[in-house]
């Protein structure tokens, strides 16, 4: 919400109170000022000036040569481009050595040989931004009205000295959203008298002959008025009223919209104007839409309907998207001579779902969405009509047609002072409770052990004590509340058994060169499935905030390419990154909830080590992948054996490089490459590996006891073995059978080369292996050494078919 210091100076008297320091107490109050800004603040020697005479440049078609007067005593020469500049034409000039936006200085010069004392300006070139310019002068300069005095400082003819203060309106106070509401705010925390203008007059009459309402549910339709304006001017409102509403950050449209729009920001009542005379029914009757309907809203694009979607109709055909956005067909435009004004509440929920099904929002919806001050929904209509007979020349209809169920009474809330200090930690009197209220303009009755709060429709955010509670402590001042220890029984303090574990695993990965990361745990519908090793069911949140973040990930991987990608993209080539974080499955429901589990997943991609000027780079391969995988398993302590085995259908990864991890029979987790067309999707480079485990199964296997042994005093005792097996068998399956043939002393296995080629039979593949013996208690000799040797072949023989390689 922008607000206008000096507009909100109009309702409440601020003039001797700093910007900054109003920012910052309204700040520490509850309402946040993010920033504060102004128009034009770089501007210097920027006037008005006066077109006298307009000529083409003799070199450039698309230029003219322009005779300005400035206020002094002979005219300056200027050479401009835009195209709507014209004789007799007040315009804003830059004079030389001025500044304009940006800091920009603007010298004397020659344009194509001509001389230029200065520049014209357009609204952007003094600091107002692009997206609120009138449309008319969104290309060219603006022309100012005939009555602006000629060589006044622009910043003062225009308004610009005037600090805007940007507001960040949380959702519980959208009473806040508007001129009016900031004023009470203001006046409550500076105790300051609030006056705002004389409410229009309400006329006497009833337009039933004009326009029929028919409401069936005032559930979602509590109140709807309509008020009638004939005979109107469309043209631009006046130049105050569209500079406020460009500081405003709303763009002038007409003086009908621009009317609109100002009681929008006054009142924060969204209204709409219908073009009367274009309504093919005089009956308005608010509905639900119908499936299958249509409606082209202001923006020109067809909206497809829904019953869930609240629309105005007449004759019972839609108009308007309620308090979102009109329909094309009615719109004011420049033949419009008669406008309906609608000033109504609908129901919010409504408005919300619809506005995000259309990512359609609109300072209407916002509005709609969070709720209307019902005291003042008619008040705001009629001040409308008001305003355009003012700026249109238009002549209101007297009265009005109006539905309404709404009750405008003060909301009645009962506390008790004892109640407000106990959940201030205070020691508040009465009667400083009480100045409270009376700076809010709650009237209170009753005694410091029971009171009644009169809250007012403007504070529709406040129903119950704890209500009363917070705006006790924000007027009073947050600054002032006493800070307390908490009171904390003792305990046993420390890390319990899975926070360990969770710790040694992210210290155990960092030691191994992986970064840790902490990524979105939503995802969107396209990425939910990448890399899912088991299929499941995401979780789908009600109201996402994007597409892109709407369902809860079933795999840390999901995040982890997305997090990769992103480095990749700005060149950081090399990428070695892992999560420790929860998933969650839709499809498995624990105590009422999707189930949670803690998973730990890494990704590796690029080099091991950089090209040096005696070494070339080592990219990342599938064993080093491995290495680290394993490396971290180890640090688990697990009992069970771990063990690797071959996969060749899980989605999105290379068929010939991915493992199952498992530790004894139980599944923990995979370990892969990912798939060349994954890989290439996510912009990485092919040799990118992946793994991820399930944390909570790990932390459930029972735990080896860990034993200290003393160091060996006898020498070990290494045999090489070499043998040919087909290409299907796996250093797995060869370590295993090593294993379960050795009888004795075998302490260590370790593969030293694999050959494939000349000499070896296609389909085949040479396998050499150290086997490492040590006695612990005596010296090993041959024949203990050569008679295990000897059972282990005949095992690789006997169950894999091997050759031994002599």
């Amino acid at each position: 919400m922008l607000v206008s210091y000096k507009w909100l100076n109009e309702y409440v008297d601020i003039k001797d109170i700093e910007v900054e320091d109003l920012a910052d107490l309204m700040s520490r109050t509850g309402l946040e000022v993010e920033g504060i800004e102004q128009f034009g603040k770089d501007l210097k020697k920027v006037v008005v000036g006066h077109t006298l005479k307009v000529e083409d440049h003799p070199d450039a078609s698309h230029l003219h040569v322009c005779q300005v007067d400035v206020g002094e005593e002979d005219p300056l020469q200027i050479v401009c481009g835009a195209p709507n500049i014209a004789e007799n034409q007040k315009v804003i000039v830059a004079l030389p050595n001025s500044r304009v936006a940006g800091n920009i200085k603007i010298k004397k010069g020659k344009l194509r040989g001509v001389v230029s004392q200065g520049m014209i300006c357009s609204l952007q070139e003094i600091g107002i931004p692009e997206n609120v310019v009138p449309k008319a002068y969104a290309d060219g300069i603006m022309v100012l009205p005939e009555d602006a005095p000629v060589g006044e400082d622009i910043k003062t003819y225009l308004g610009l000295e005037d600090p805007i203060l940007d507001i960040d309106i949380t959702p519980n106070r959208a009473d806040a959203l508007s001129l009016r509401g900031v004023a009470h705010e203001v006046g409550a925390i500076y105790d300051r008298k609030v006056t705002f203008p004389t409410s229009p007059e309400e006329v006497e009459g009833n337009l039933k002959d004009e326009v029929e309402l028919k409401v069936e549910d005032t559930t979602l339709f509590p109140e709807y008025n309509a008020f009638l304006v004939k005979n109107v001017k469309v043209q631009p409102s006046p130049l105050k009223i569209q500079m406020r509403l460009m500081k405003e950050g709303i763009r002038p449209i007409n003086n009908v919209v621009d009317a609109t729009n100002y009681v929008l920001l006054e009142y924060g009542q969204p209204l709409h104007a219908f073009d009367y005379d274009k309504l093919k029914s005089k009956v308005i009757a608010p509905r639900l839409a119908r499936k299958g309907e249509t409606l082209v809203t202001l923006d020109g694009i067809e909206r497809q309907l829904t019953s869930h979607d609240l629309v105005i109709t007449a004759g019972d055909e839609p108009v308007a998207l309620a308090g979102i956005m009109g329909g094309l067909e009615t719109e004011v435009d420049e033949h419009t001579t008669t406008v309906m004004i609608e000033a109504a509440q609908f129901e919010g929920g409504h408005i919300r779902k619809t506005a995000r099904r259309l990512s359609l929002h609109s300072e209407s919806s916002l509005r709609n969405e969070r709720g209307v001050n019902k005291a003042t929904i008619a008040e705001a209509g009629a001040y409308a009509a008001r305003l355009m007979e003012e700026w249109a020349g238009g002549h209101r209809v007297p009265g009005k047609t109006q539905h309404s169920v709404v009750d405008t009474a003060p909301v009645q809330v009962q506390s008790d002072l004892a109640y407000i200090n106990r959940m201030l930690g205070m020691t508040l009197t009465y009667e400083e409770m009480l100045e409270c209220f009376r700076k809010l303009g709650f009237p209170v009755e009753g005694t410091a052990e029971n009171f009644t709060v009169s809250v007012p429709a403007r504070r529709w955010d406040i129903h119950i004590p704890a209500d009363l509670v917070e705006e006790v402590a924000r007027i009073y001042g947050y600054d002032k509340l006493p800070s307390h220890l908490p009171a904390i029984p003792p305990v046993n303090l420390g890390l319990n058994a899975w926070q360990r574990f969770v710790r040694q695993s992210s210290r155990c990965l960092e030691a191994l060169g992986f970064n840790q990361v902490i990524a979105y745990s939503l995802t969107s519908e396209n990425k939910v499935k990448v890399l899912q090793s088991h299929p499941h069911e995401a979780v789908v949140l009600d109201f996402p905030m994007s597409d892109d973040r709407k369902l809860l990930r079933t795999n840390l991987l999901t995040t982890l390419l997305d997090i990769a990608q992103y480095n990749i993209n700005r060149n950081v080539k090399n990428v070695q990154i892992y999560e420790v974080g929860r998933v969650f499955y839709a499809d498995q429901i624990e105590d009422g909830l999707p189930k949670e589990e803690s998973h730990a997943a890494g990704l590796w991609t690029g080099n091991i080590s950089e090209k040096g000027w005696q070494e070339d780079a080592i990219p990342v391969d599938f064993y080093a992948m491995k290495g680290a995988v394993e490396e971290f398993l180890e640090q688990m302590n697990c009992l069970d054996e771990m063990t690797f085995q071959a996969a060749h259908d899980l989605p999105d990864t290379h068929p010939g490089r991915t493992a199952i991890i498992r530790i004894g029979d139980k599944e923990v987790g995979y370990l892969a490459q990912l798939h060349p067309q994954t890989a290439k999707a996510y912009n990485l480079a092919a040799n990118t590996f992946v793994f991820e485990v399930n944390m909570e199964a790990i932390f459930a296997l029972p735990e080896k006891e860990v034993v200290q042994k003393p160091l060996p005093k006898y020498p070990s005792v290494a045999r090489d073995i070499a043998l040919v097996v087909k290409e299907e068998v796996t250093n797995e399956e060869i370590c295993q059978m090593i294993r379960q043939s050795s009888k004795a002393y075998l302490t260590h296995i370790k593969l030293f080369d694999i050959y494939r080629g000349k000499g070896i039979e296609e389909g085949y593949k040479s396998m050499a292996y150290q086997l490492t013996y040590q006695n612990p208690e005596a010296t090993l000799v041959d024949d203990e050494v050569n008679t295990d040797f000897e059972k282990i072949k005949d095992g690789l023989r006997d169950q894999l078919s091997a050759v031994i390689r002599d």
